[in-house]
């Protein structure tokens, strides 16, 4: 007597994409990986990146996970100072200025997906990842920059040298970011199995 065996033929398939929109385990352990990756890339391209540039550029590794993160989860507003704020205690490991991280991308997180929520359904999605990247990292590079100067006191002399210092190194260290994330972003979307 035949037996039909056409439901058990047919081949079996597990998606492991990242859901969008969902700040679910898959997202977070996408994450964990990118900040694990940044963090030992801070500690080696980083200070390499640093020193030959005499310090205009210090890359901030740590930024572009999140960021490629953002642009590959696609979270609310909510859930993107979630990442920035995970993203901010891992830091505070190397920081020389404690607790300012917390407040510098967990709002540079949140401007991250409303550049991206609204910025993947135009026709200039495809540089979105460039110009997100490069404002969220400025933006976070002023923020830090300006509690910096609060927590001193606005005191004359620091303000005749802080800025004059930082605002360079922050405008290099975000278009290195933009580049960066504007490449590795494609091959991690390829990867996941991403739609745009």
């Amino acid at each position: 007597m035949p037996s039909n065996t056409t439901a058990s033929t047919q081949p079996r398939t597990v998606t492991s994409a990242v859901d969008r929109g969902k700040l679910d385990i898959k997202a977070l352990v996408l994450l964990a990986i990118l900040i694990a990756a940044g963090f030992i890339l801070n500690f080696t391209v980083g200070k390499s990146v640093y020193a030959l540039t005499a310090g205009a550029i210090g890359p901030e590794f740590i930024i572009s996970a999140f960021c490629i993160t953002i642009l590959a989860v696609r979270p609310n507003i909510a859930q993107a100072l979630v990442m920035g704020l995970i993203s901010a205690a891992v830091i505070q490991l190397t920081t020389s200025s404690p607790f300012i991280d917390f407040a510098a991308e967990g709002i540079a997180a949140m401007v991250m997906a409303l550049i991206v929520n609204a910025g993947m359904r135009t026709p200039a999605a495809k540089f979105i990842p460039l110009i997100a990247t490069f404002v969220t990292t400025v933006l976070s590079g002023l923020i830090f920059m300006v509690i910096k100067l609060a927590v001193m006191g606005f005191a004359p002399e620091v303000l005749s040298v802080l800025p004059a210092a930082m605002i360079p190194v922050i405008f290099a260290t975000a278009a290195f970011n933009a580049v960066l994330v504007a490449v590795l972003y494609p091959s991690i979307r390829r990867a996941l199995k991403l739609a745009d």
